[in-house]
């Protein structure tokens, strides 16, 4: 009778849990729980555990005090509050979390592990992430390809590409999250080529990539200006009949703009369903970029009439680039205003360098420099830059002073930096100042800084071709121009009118 009893009191318990909408609801059935002497069951604590961790109305903190005041908990409970700490604000608390978990001798397992990484992997704490993965290793779990996939993640994030890749190499177990952890590595990295020799290679092994592989290809495109292959994965997405949403449809409007293909940009933005900020953003943004100021600025008006979105801070950044390509600079100072004052969103230091834009393309020099100077926060050295091109164009003679002292200012905060000499000593150059410039010339030679050889890149059959100044590779160059010559010969036929 007495054990009947006990076990009606956890059932109801149980039931609570399930109905269970709010922490004051799970304060109260906590403290039932207490009353009734079923404190110490493993199983009521993982649930009360996991409503705390991993419910809508998460409280880590109490989950946590529940587990640090525990005596018979599971490793299942612990894992959940990783799981929590790892996908919440605050995600390198999930590392203490870990290490109290291994002082009370509590089992890890293979679904610990995963989100211990995830957390390293947001905080950048790479030797934590290691002294983790040496204790996967010890316990044989580094085949799983969960915690494998993880670990990738991991490495990219902390900018150690070899280690993400000997992670990738070693695992038995592959799915289209491994290579997409993988590819993502390379692109955050730099290592452009790998990413596509990767998403090449997990074609050839039989992987279909799915919506967030298309993505992270897509901002790849972008990065390296390759309009075919983007235009090759945009087809790929129709062919898969994936659908259009805001993430897809965002990274095909990015990828367009940045490849300069700014028709086939409003031609994808136009078609999408839904539209979010970051949709709204790119478009307006590219517009802005490639000179399309009004259309950019009258994006923005219909988005603020006709749509729920409202902007954020790269929003801004597309309107600011309008107003400089427009030389609209009372209209750039309103939405400078109206972006902290009407919309709550703090001008950040781009912000600050596209204001500097605007001022110094309408060639109000003197205004720009004031307002270098009244900002919040040290400016970086591409303000500086920003300034000192405006004035090399406007008052190559420095009748008003500014040039040279955005001169000192930029050596000043950017010292190692070569090219900064050399747009110092073409300004000087372009005013006829010859000693100046031999001065600027001589300086950067004594710092033991080396011109950085002028880069162009052309894109032919897929193919990206890098060109460098100084480069002898005549014959490589010249049959590239046949090609080129030949396509343009082919586009010119087809464009005939057959009449003529």
């Amino acid at each position: 009778m007495c054990k009947s009893k006990f076990l009606s009191r956890k059932g109801q318990c149980l039931v609570l849990l399930k109905l269970c909408s709010s922490i004051k609801q799970l304060s109260q059935i906590h403290a039932q729980i207490v009353v009734s002497g079923l404190h110490q069951d493993s199983f009521l604590l993982s649930e009360l555990v996991r409503f705390c961790s991993l419910s809508p109305f998460k409280n880590l903190s109490y989950a946590r005090s529940l587990l640090v005041n525990s005596v018979n908990s599971a490793p299942s409970s612990w894992n959940m509050l990783i799981r929590g700490y790892a996908s919440s604000d605050s995600p390198r608390e999930a590392t203490w979390v870990f290490q109290e978990m291994r002082r009370r001798g509590v089992e890890r397992n293979e679904l610990t592990y995963p989100f211990v990484f995830k957390a390293c992997a947001q905080v950048s704490a790479l030797q934590e992430g290691m002294q983790v993965h040496v204790e996967v290793l010890k316990h044989g779990l580094e085949y799983d390809m969960y915690v494998g996939n993880n670990l990738v993640h991991l490495y990219g994030c902390c900018q150690e590409l070899l280690g993400a890749q000997r992670v990738f190499n070693d695992m038995s177990e592959r799915s289209v999250v491994s290579w997409n952890a993988m590819i993502t590595a390379c692109v955050e990295n730099g290592g452009l080529e790998e990413a596509i020799r990767y998403f090449v290679k997990m074609r050839d092994c039989g992987f279909h990539p799915d919506e967030t592989t298309m993505v992270i290809v897509l901002s790849l495109c972008a990065e390296i200006g390759n309009l075919s292959l983007g235009m090759w994965i945009h087809s790929q997405v129709i062919e898969k009949g994936l659908v259009l949403n805001c993430q897809l449809g965002t990274a095909l409007v990015d990828m367009y703009a940045k490849c300069g293909a700014i028709n086939y940009a409003r031609l994808v933005f136009d078609r999408m369903g839904e539209k979010n900020v970051w949709s709204w953003s790119a478009m307006i943004l590219g517009l802005a970029q490639h000179g399309f100021a009004t259309e950019a600025l009258d994006l923005f008006s219909s988005m603020m009439k006709d749509s729920c979105v409202r902007p954020n801070y790269v929003t801004f950044l597309g309107v600011l680039c309008a107003c400089s390509h427009a030389g609209l600079v009372n209209d750039g100072y309103r939405y400078f205003h109206d972006m902290e004052h009407l919309h709550g969103i703090k001008p950040m230091m781009t912000h600050y360098g596209a204001m500097v834009d605007v001022l110094g393309r309408a060639g109000r020099l003197k205004e720009a420099y004031t307002f270098i100077k009244k900002m919040p926060f040290k400016p970086d050295p591409i303000v500086w830059r920003t300034l000192l091109s405006a004035c090399s164009v406007h008052d190559i003679d420095d009748r008003y002073g500014v040039g040279d002292k955005v001169k000192k200012k930029l050596l000043e905060s950017e010292p190692r930096r070569s090219g900064n000499f050399v747009m110092v000593a073409n300004m000087y150059a372009g005013a006829g100042m010859w000693d100046k410039a031999k001065n600027a010339r001589r300086d950067m030679k004594a710092r033991g800084l080396k011109k950085m050889a002028g880069e162009s890149c052309l894109e032919s059959c897929g193919t990206i071709h890098k060109f460098f100044s100084g480069c002898d590779d005549f014959d490589g160059t010249c049959q590239l121009l046949d090609v080129l010559n030949l396509h343009m010969k082919i586009y010119q036929f087809q464009v005939m009118d057959p009449g003529e």
